[in-house]
């Protein structure tokens, strides 16, 4: 039987996981959006924007030459404990989104990003249609749920 990511020990010591770029305090990512994500109206359906706002901010991890999966290994998690998303265009399948995504206030145990989700092409042409607007608030826990301290590099 495979390991799980919880069957898994950790095995980074936190003190060595460090950035090896500066973290930045946005960024963005452009998608196209698929048939699964819409309802039957080539909508896209409420719930497939916190899979996108997630890539969003694990992507300025990433941009600092962190990965998200070195965290846990290292037993750092960062949980949602508040979404909003407000919602003010639709959506559609196949057009192009950018999400962009900056990092609104960080506290010793928290992370508050803002979001801004556009639609920059639709039918093949150019577009700038404010769809949706979001935050986040992030808190780190240890393994076991209990709130802990954010890395200083963080911070």
């Amino acid at each position: 039987m495979p390991d799980t990511p919880a069957d898994k020990p950790h095995h980074i010591p936190v003190n060595s996981l460090q950035p090896t770029r500066p973290l930045p305090s946005e960024g963005s990512l452009t998608l196209r959006v698929r048939y699964c994500e819409c309802d039957p109206m080539g909508v896209v359906h409420h719930a497939s924007y916190a899979p996108w706002l997630e890539m969003g901010r694990t992507e300025i991890l990433r941009a600092s030459g962190v990965t998200y999966a070195a965290m846990e290994q290292a037993g750092i998690f960062l949980v949602i404990v508040k979404l909003d998303i407000r919602y003010r265009r639709p959506v559609k399948y196949d057009d192009l989104v950018e999400i962009r995504t900056k990092v609104k206030s960080v506290s010793r145990v928290k992370i508050e990003h803002e979001y801004d989700v556009i639609v920059i092409e639709r039918d093949s042409a150019k577009a700038e249609i404010h769809a949706a607007v979001a935050t986040t608030t992030l808190a780190c826990v240890d393994p076991q749920g209990k709130v802990r301290e954010l890395p200083a590099w963080l911070t």
